[in-house]
């Protein structure tokens, strides 16, 4: 899912209230997002993110 508010890629973690609860891809804080501001990833989107998190797992972070 992309959050076109903040520009960010993450997975949906699920509701609170009326907002979507958004978490990064290759781990980290979830965010809050509007549902109207948010669109699925398109394929690019979606690589750009699973690298990003296979760095970040090679790199030893917690995911």
């Amino acid at each position: 899912m992309v959050d076109t508010r903040c520009d960010r890629v993450g997975e949906f973690r699920g509701l609170i209230g009326r907002y979507w609860a958004l978490r990064p891809v290759g781990g980290g804080v979830e965010w809050e997002a509007d549902p109207a501001y948010v669109r699925l990833a398109d394929p690019m989107e979606r690589l750009s993110a699973g690298t990003a998190r296979a760095n970040a797992r090679s790199r030893g972070e917690l995911l």
